[in-house]
């Protein structure tokens, strides 16, 4: 367990694999900590160096007064690996993690070599969108939207499960100030021009199941993107490292073969 302080944020990070191996970076889904990977991180390649961390507003890192901008969740991003040591790294983003990694990219091309932007879009829903459920949320707790929630993360046959408690559990949990504050941050993001000029490494992954980022969505902003490589997890929803690890993993490990990374 590592706590970064930042002086606006305490960020809580972890680092598994090879302190000395190549870096491979991963930010997670609105509503979710670093556990989301966790699956996934075992049946990676020995000799990587992996790093996860915890967003603001979300698992250990520190919940500061909302409303978030997207640009302050990427700070944070860019600040950590920093701080890290962490140059020419793979990142991978899902969901909200995928704006970030979009908008690091963009920032910081000395620190990605290379994307995996996961079950994310250019621009996720509308402003509409999230202010109705910010709205939703602060008159009635973040319990009003769970049930939807993980109908859209995850497909029937996982929901039938018992493991889908555990993620319900976990949203629950999240701050509600953290949670409509990185809500903000989604709701003002449009990434559609920015992301359309970046020529690196990029390998876009979607859920069949998915139903906060559909598949065709997730096609789209790939095509945004020269060259970019698109992968559809099937059976999987909003969370395929969580649903599909082994698929997932698999999809990493060719991608980061083909770019030389590890």
């Amino acid at each position: 367990m590592h706590m970064l302080d930042l002086g606006d944020v305490t960020l809580h990070w972890r680092e598994d694999g090879d302190p000395a191996g190549q870096p491979v970076v991963f930010a997670n889904a609105l509503g979710t900590d670093f556990r989301l990977w966790d699956k996934v991180i075992p049946l990676l390649p020995k000799g990587l160096r992996l790093l996860r961390f915890d967003m603001r507003g979300h698992g250990l890192s520190s919940c500061p007064e909302g409303p978030y901008g997207m640009g302050a969740l990427i700070r944070d991003a860019e600040r950590l690996l920093d701080a890290a040591g962490v140059r020419d790294c793979v990142f991978v983003g899902l969901s909200i993690g995928g704006l970030i990694a979009q908008g690091l990219a963009v920032k910081r091309l000395d620190q990605i070599r290379a994307l995996v932007l996961s079950n994310t879009a250019a621009k996720i829903g509308t402003p509409q969108l999230w202010a109705d459920r910010i709205a939703a949320i602060r008159a009635g707790g973040i319990e009003v939207i769970a049930d939807a929630t993980m109908e859209r993360w995850f497909s029937a046959p996982f929901r039938a499960g018992s493991e889908v408690t555990a993620w319900r559990n976990m949203l629950t949990r999240q701050p509600v100030e953290g949670y409509t504050g990185s809500a903000n941050a989604i709701a003002g993001a449009d990434f559609i021009t920015p992301t359309s000029g970046l020529t690196l490494p990029t390998l876009v992954i979607a859920g069949s199941e998915d139903g906060s980022t559909p598949p065709d969505m997730v096609r789209e902003m790939a095509d945004l993107i020269k060259g970019s490589r698109f992968d559809l997890i099937r059976g999987a929803g909003h969370l395929p490292p969580v649903e599909k690890p082994a698929e997932y993993a698999q999809a990493l490990r060719s991608f980061l073969s083909s770019i030389g990374h590890g």
